[in-house]
């Protein structure tokens, strides 16, 4: 089997490439700028946290990060039409698709970020408190830095499933590689376009990965 001769594999992958980078690249930056913070949040206000406020923490733990990560993927996305079309005044593409992948993956790196920053050990939080420093010099001097090496997996893991939600998002006319596959490989019954697709996918998410576990090696200094 010659992939090089299939006419679909020549024309649209590539763009099919380009447009699952898009998705990524932008739903993975937003979700970084929103759910560092809001983890950061998480972990300040918990119980026995540097700033405990249990009403806002369940508030944003309980109702706004749970039930977010409760809902299956697919279903938010299609909910989430309405919001893109608002949005970016489209429900199509992959700016389109990044509105669903964005408001999904935010809580469960938020989530990640709060899990990363509990592991940081306490005696190094008290001795900041101790010589005087105030909350956000704890934070932006001894957690963040601190948990530098597990935030870098955190958003190494958050990028890897984004790819694969962004399979799914094209599924509903958010383009990228899982659009191909679906209207080529699936529905056309051509496997070869199918094979080509996963592949990529597979490479993708190994090249993502790879370079996560350097990025988090090169910060670990213990």
């Amino acid at each position: 089997m010659n992939f090089l001769d299939n006419p679909v594999l020549a024309k649209a992958l590539p763009e099919a490439v380009l447009e699952t980078l898009q998705m990524v690249g932008i739903s993975g930056l937003v979700t970084v700028l929103i759910g560092l913070p809001l983890g950061v949040f998480l972990h300040v206000a918990a119980p026995g946290g540097l700033r405990p406020m249990p009403v806002a923490y369940r508030v944003l733990s309980d109702i706004v990060v749970n039930i977010t990560r409760s809902i299956p993927f697919a279903i938010l996305m299609v909910s989430l039409i309405p919001l893109a079309r608002f949005l970016v005044g489209t429900s199509l593409g992959p700016i389109a698709a990044s509105v669903s992948l964005s408001v999904g993956t935010i809580p469960f790196f938020a989530r990640l970020v709060e899990t990363a920053l509990r592991d940081v050990h306490h005696g190094k939080v008290d001795a900041a408190l101790v010589m005087g420093s105030t909350h956000m010099q704890v934070v932006r001097k001894v957690l963040l830095p601190e948990s530098m090496p597990a935030l870098a997996a955190a958003t190494t893991t958050t990028v890897v499933t984004l790819v694969g939600y962004s399979a799914m998002a094209g599924l509903v006319g958010g383009g990228g590689l899982g659009k191909l596959a679906y209207n080529y490989g699936f529905q056309r019954f051509d496997t070869a376009v199918m094979l080509v697709v996963l592949v990529i996918i597979v490479i993708l998410v190994q090249a993502i990965q790879l370079l996560g576990d350097w990025i988090s090696r090169r910060l670990d200094h213990r």
